[in-house]
């Protein structure tokens, strides 16, 4: 079973996720802050992290900017509400942008889509 781990402040933002994504068979582990996040790291290494950018204290870019240095090979999926951190230079470190919505279609084809290239890769 594939472990991801959610990375979102909003405690109704990570309740709807990890709902959705367990139903797709996925183990799913939650922090509310970038913090929170690494020290999970420490303990466990997940196959896939979904980042917010928005969160408080150390945003999702300088927490994937510390997740790449020292662990590069974790997919990390940008996922945040606002769409024009699309084109910022400091999200090409991320394998893939995902704009926040409660239609996880768009999440969920991702999630597959870096897996299959994992396992073709």
């Amino acid at each position: 079973m594939k472990t991801i781990l959610l990375v979102n402040d909003e405690q109704s933002t990570r309740f709807l996720y990890k709902k959705e994504l367990e139903e797709d068979s996925y183990q799913v582990s939650v922090a509310a802050t970038g913090e929170e996040a690494l020290k999970m790291l420490d303990k466990q290494i997940p196959d896939l992290i979904i980042l917010d950018i928005k969160i408080p204290g150390m945003d999702g870019i300088e927490v994937m900017s510390k997740i790449k240095d020292e662990k590069r090979d974790i997919p990390i999926i940008l996922c945040s509400a606002y769409g024009q951190y699309k084109q910022g230079f400091r999200i090409w470190a991320s394998d893939a942008y995902v704009v926040k919505s409660a239609d996880l279609r768009e999440l969920r084809l991702t999630i597959k889509e870096i897996f299959n290239q994992q396992k073709t890769g």
